[in-house]
């Protein structure tokens, strides 16, 4: 099984990398589960296009910056749907300002992957859209880590 770890990072601090290294040691340790960390990924890519320093690019080179970001866009979607089981998502204040999550999180519902979301907003800020496309919601990773335990457990 393998799980896309879903959340903000162009707001997010550290790119969101912590929660995503966290979560994916744990999967491997305890559900024997792959990861596929988008943070990990778009590095990945970085490096192999030659453009360590792509965010500069939103305003020296705003074409330049385009088409590599739709690269990133058409890795992360293509991993959503073609590579992962299910998807883990950190909806936070981080995420609001982003658009990559919205769609993850929407693409892996339409193709009919499980979405667990953890939720850092009060529950009346959780969009409905999103809350529509979640499995399930958890306050907190160590809940999500309990259900997963059990879900898909030895």
């Amino acid at each position: 099984m393998i799980a896309y770890l879903s959340g903000a990072m162009e707001n997010a601090p550290k790119e969101g990398r912590e929660w995503r290294e966290d979560i994916s040691d744990w999967l491997k340790c305890e559900l024997n589960h792959g990861s596929l960390d988008p943070v990990v990924m778009s590095k990945e890519t970085a490096i192999k296009e030659n453009a360590k320093n792509y965010r500069a690019w939103k305003t020296t080179h705003p074409e330049k910056f385009k088409l590599f970001i739709q690269k990133i866009i058409y890795s992360d979607l293509t991993a959503v749907i073609s590579e992962s089981d299910y998807l883990i998502c950190l909806w936070d204040e981080n995420v609001i300002r982003g658009g990559g999550t919205h769609a993850e999180v929407t693409f892996a519902f339409w193709y009919k992957k499980p979405v667990y979301l953890v939720n850092n907003l009060n529950e009346i800020e959780l969009s409905s859209w999103i809350e529509g496309c979640t499995d399930t919601i958890f306050e907190s990773f160590s809940t999500l880590k309990q259900f997963l335990k059990i879900k898909y457990g030895k």
